[in-house]
């Protein structure tokens, strides 16, 4: 996991303007709203980082201590966390089997349905974890 802090700006378009103090002039970005800056934030930070990675290049070590970027009113800070492990798996988009166990009349109603249980398991899952 790994920690950058992340400059936001409204500017006269009311769009959130984004960089990261410790990488400028790269992985800025915006958002017509709070949300979809944030959004937007975690996406430039985590491709900057992987494209980094990818081409062995070095990357700044994140600041600890926000106080030092001097951020000033309406200006604001917010932390944005990566954890490239998981990204990096999300991009190779790999396939692990799983087995597991549910009632026999469920299967049967599945099967004679033509439910995919794979397809069926990852919508499922990525409802409950709240992923995309």
């Amino acid at each position: 996991m790994v920690l950058y802090f992340a400059k936001f700006h409204k500017n006269k378009n009311n769009q959130y303007e984004v960089s990261f103090p410790d990488l400028e002039p790269n992985a800025a970005t915006y958002g017509d709203t709070l949300e979809e800056a944030l959004q937007s934030a975690h996406d430039s930070l985590t491709g900057y980082l992987l494209t980094q990675e990818d081409f062995d290049e070095e990357v700044p070590e994140p600041t600890d201590n926000p106080d030092k970027f001097n951020i000033v009113a309406p200006d604001f800070l917010v932390p944005v966390q990566v954890d490239l492990k998981l990204e990096r798996e999300k991009e190779q988009n790999k396939f692990v089997k799983k087995t597991l166990t549910i009632p026999a009349f469920v299967n049967t109603l599945a099967k004679e349905a033509n439910i995919n249980f794979s397809a069926t398991l990852t919508d499922a899952l990525k409802e409950k974890l709240n992923l995309q």
